[in-house]
């Protein structure tokens, strides 16, 4: 199973890698960025098989995916 990191200061929250997860393992945070934004999240039982497909729509490179 591949790991996600999420650079919570990089995301602006626009939600174009939730629909992008085949296992709906992205969410919006409940918590507030430095930019007083909600970032988006990992689930705490979320999957991901690394298909980078959020990585790579993430228009802030927010998304570090690891094998």
């Amino acid at each position: 199973m591949a790991v996600i990191k999420i650079k919570e200061n990089y995301c602006k929250g626009c939600l174009l890698c939730v629909p992008v997860c085949h296992h709906n393992s992205l969410v919006i945070s409940e918590n507030l960025n430095d930019q007083g934004l909600h970032p988006v999240r990992f689930k705490e039982d979320g999957k991901c098989d690394g298909c980078k497909k959020c990585a790579i729509i993430c228009p802030d490179v927010a998304i570090e995916i690891y094998n």
